[in-house]
């Protein structure tokens, strides 16, 4: 039986309270949970890129201002020279915390935008989850192993040209809400990330050529009314294996997602499947030039 997703007011001491034991069991983990974490960092690049993509740095937002955008670019720019050029050899976890650090005003972040709750607020280092969204997306082109990935709460904007299905992001908050990848295979992958003028760009490199090709796709969606009154979004997500000469070898369950929509849902869905961004995250599809 799936917990309600009706939202529960909890009071500012509390929410602190539990933002500190939460650091407090992640910094445990991360001295005594036993894993090896990735931390080596090469300046010299993989020569095989297995998947890349990229998402637009700025987007006019509905009752967003866009200086918040651009803060966010800058809190972008800060935490991917953490994690650019991360190796992250067989048998260590990459975490994105472990290696981006508490994003503080001491190292340069400014307020961003946050959601809290399902409404937009602002805190500094805010924006950074559009980072750890790009590195997941990537990373089930890959076989690299998600062994932690949290998923948005809340369904906050409505669908507007979206390439990507539903559900298929990561959210981030220091340092409880992490996003942490397994190499479990026999080779190295490293983690390439950079901003262009326009764009977040990354790409996962390897040591050897990619020998299979993913498609993510959403094979289940329904929207459900709850009976205290809101809506949720709910769908399942699978990604379809295939060989280099394009023959289904596999279709694999990835993650399930339910989602508090904070607008009304539309009544009739569009007719004919979302558009597939397989092709956005590929080998073929090089991340743009590097900005100066």
């Amino acid at each position: 039986m799936k917990r309600s997703l009706e939202p529960v007011k909890r009071s500012a001491a509390r929410i602190w309270l539990g933002k500190r034991v939460y650091r407090c069991k992640r910094y445990l983990e991360w001295v005594f949970g036993g894993k090896t974490y990735a931390r080596t960092k090469m300046e010299e690049r993989l020569p095989h890129v297995v998947a890349a993509h990229q998402t637009p740095l700025l987007r006019q937002l509905r009752n967003v201002d866009m200086w918040l955008q651009h803060n966010k670019v800058r809190n972008l720019s800060i935490a991917v020279r953490q994690l650019d050029g991360v190796v992250v050899r067989p048998g260590e976890t990459f975490s994105f915390w472990r290696l981006v650090g508490n994003p503080t005003r001491r190292k340069g972040y400014v307020e961003g935008m946050n959601l809290f709750y399902g409404n937009v607020t602002t805190g500094v280092g805010g924006g950074l989850c559009q980072l750890t969204n790009l590195i997941y997306w990537m990373t089930l082109h890959t076989p690299l192993t998600v062994t932690e990935r949290h998923r948005h709460s809340y369904d906050v904007f409505p669908d507007a040209n979206r390439t990507q299905p539903f559900g298929s992001g990561a959210t981030c908050a220091y340092n409880y809400l992490d996003l942490q990848i397994k190499n479990e295979t026999t080779q190295d992958y490293q983690l390439e990330v950079f901003l262009t003028d326009t764009h977040l760009a990354g790409a996962w490199r390897s040591s050897q050529p990619a020998t299979r090709r993913y498609e993510v796709y959403e094979k289940e969606h329904w929207i459900t009314g709850e009976p205290w009154g809101g809506y949720v979004r709910h769908n399942v997500i699978h990604r379809a294996v295939y060989s280099l000469d394009g023959e289904r070898l596999d279709d694999e369950f990835v993650t399930e997602n339910h989602a508090l929509m904070m607008y009304e849902p539309m009544l009739a869905e569009p007719e004919g499947p979302s558009p597939s961004p397989a092709s956005d995250a590929g080998p073929d599809a090089p991340p743009n030039k590097r900005k100066v």
